[in-house]
């Protein structure tokens, strides 16, 4: 029950639909003649907080203290030595990120961008630790394929063998995957988490509040501001939106948990 309320109030407080029912409450009492003055008042307020959450540096500035909080793995080079905390990994775990059920397409075209980036930083890890598990989350939706099924195909047809991986198919949100994690491979257990930046706070709370040692492995940078400054950076499109709709996601995501004691 709580799983759902949490989605389903999340979704309301998300931009777009936060600003969509402002302004359909403000056109609502914009025809009352007892509220006209409220009627606008909403419509403007819907208004001026879609184009500033629209807005990409606004996003940026949302977005960059959650994708800060953890230096990326760096490009490790063949023969180099593993940095030894990514060696001491007794595992790689890449968090779940979404995907299309459309026949005919490969498993790395199923995949969302997000997904995306999860699994091919996790490969990259997976390359230069040979000797331990690659474990990817993700149920199944709508009838089709687990998630979890969908990344260890295309983490396959990325060169991992097939009996490396190893599939978590019923965690339906992070605290459900830093569960079963932690059931997998014990308490204590040192692991190369693998999500994007934006959502790696969040997660290594949860991880370590379940017991285990993640070592941050961050992709799906969405907020690299540009070397030069542009006057299109001061645009309102849906790549700044899709900014601030992760921020404000990932924020109300962390109270959620604190609020549950999780983190």
């Amino acid at each position: 029950m709580l799983f759902w309320l949490k989605k389903v109030i999340g979704y309301w407080l998300m931009p777009l639909p936060l600003c969509v029912v402002l302004l359909a409450a403000g056109l609502a009492w914009l025809g009352s003649a007892r509220h006209p003055r409220l009627g606008r008042r909403l419509i403007l307020a819907g208004l001026i907080l879609l184009l500033v959450l629209s807005n990409e540096r606004v996003g940026l500035w949302l977005l960059r203290p959650l994708e800060s909080a953890y230096p990326p793995i760096p490009e490790l080079a063949a023969g180099a030595p593993v940095p030894a905390p990514l060696a001491a990994c007794r595992a790689i775990v890449v968090l779940g990120g979404g995907q299309t059920d459309a026949p005919g397409l490969a498993a790395t075209q199923r995949l969302s961008t997000t997904a995306t980036a999860r699994i091919v930083e996790g490969v990259r890890l997976a390359r230069r630790l040979p000797g331990i598990p690659l474990i990817v989350s993700g149920p199944a939706t709508g009838g089709g394929p687990t998630h979890a099924s969908v990344l260890a195909a295309a983490a396959v047809a990325l060169g991992i063998a097939p009996e490396r991986i190893v599939q978590i198919d019923t965690a339906r949100d992070t605290d459900d995957e830093a569960q079963a994690v932690r059931r997998r491979l014990g308490p204590d257990a040192p692991i190369a988490l693998v999500t994007s930046a934006w959502h790696m706070p969040r997660a290594i709370g949860l991880m370590r509040r379940a017991g285990l040692q993640p070592l941050p492995c961050p992709t799906d940078y969405l907020a690299q501001p540009n070397a030069e400054w542009r006057a299109a950076d001061w645009a309102c499109d849906l790549t700044g939106l899709e900014r601030s709709t992760w921020a404000i996601y990932e924020r109300l995501g962390t109270t959620w948990a604190r609020w549950q004691g999780k983190i």
